[in-house]
């Protein structure tokens, strides 16, 4: 008798459970199809040498005429171009693969957490990929022009598909989450664990901490280090506004 109770505990509790993890498997499986759908339709159009080579736009625009990049493994011209192919399929694919996120974590939270996590979501996606943007389209063109003034006339650069491509790769990484400062400026002051006035005194040690981060993660140049870590500074103070505005409209019904 006194076995029962146990088994019906362990039985009530055990199939929510793997109910969870049916669902998160059909999640995960459906993001996967999203992404496989973006990488057959970019290998088809434009194609994976056509999205290394617009990859490389920034770097080749600034290389000697006549001067392109080398591949110094027997496997690279294979992999680079597939493994670019797979990173953009990913980001094809990531408002279909933050859905399937948002659909899994949506039903157990409360209204208010839903009015905080969704923004977040979304707003942590488009911050990064503006981060991704930016050092695309303004960082590079101006870092290789700043270190193709310093080559020597008698060297002709030559640079390895393989090594620029983990370059760009820490670039991007680098950037979009130095974007992200927003994001964590208002989660930290939403989950109480900084107050806006700390924040506010931190001020003149985030702009230290700024250079000091561009200057780790960025090439030993002015313009890179200086294009990372004034947007870092700008983006603390907007954060700093933002989460007075988040805390104002995603309390708890009886905290207000």
């Amino acid at each position: 008798m006194s076995d029962t109770p146990s088994q019906d505990e362990l039985a009530g509790t055990e199939q929510p459970f793997v109910q969870h993890l049916i669902e998160l498997r059909d999640r995960l499986v459906k993001s996967t199809i999203a992404v496989a759908i973006a990488a057959a339709v970019l290998s088809i159009f434009p194609g994976p040498a056509e999205l290394y080579d617009l990859l490389a736009a920034p770097l080749v625009a600034q290389l000697p005429t006549g001067a392109t990049l080398i591949a110094t493994s027997v496997i690279s011209p294979f992999l680079v171009p597939l493994k670019i192919l797979l990173m953009a399929a990913f980001l094809l694919a990531l408002p279909v693969v933050l859905y399937q996120v948002w659909a899994f974590v949506a039903p157990g939270l409360y209204s208010h957490e839903k009015k905080l996590v969704f923004p977040l979501v979304v707003s942590s996606t488009l911050l990064f990929m503006i981060g991704v943007a930016f050092c695309y389209f303004f960082v590079f063109g101006q870092v290789f022009k700043f270190i193709q003034s310093f080559a020597p006339k008698s060297i002709t650069a030559a640079p390895d598909i393989e090594a620029y491509l983990s370059f760009v790769l820490t670039m991007f990484v680098a950037f979009g989450l130095a974007f992200e400062v927003p994001i964590v400026v208002i989660v930290l002051a939403r989950m109480n664990v900084v107050s806006i006035e700390k924040l506010k005194g931190f001020r003149s040690y985030f702009i230290v901490l700024a250079f000091i981060i561009a200057a780790i993660v960025t090439p030993p140049d002015v313009v890179s280090q200086l294009a990372l870590a004034i947007p870092m500074c700008i983006l603390y103070e907007i954060g700093i506004w933002a989460a007075q505005l988040f805390m104002k409209h995603t309390k708890a019904p009886d905290a207000e």
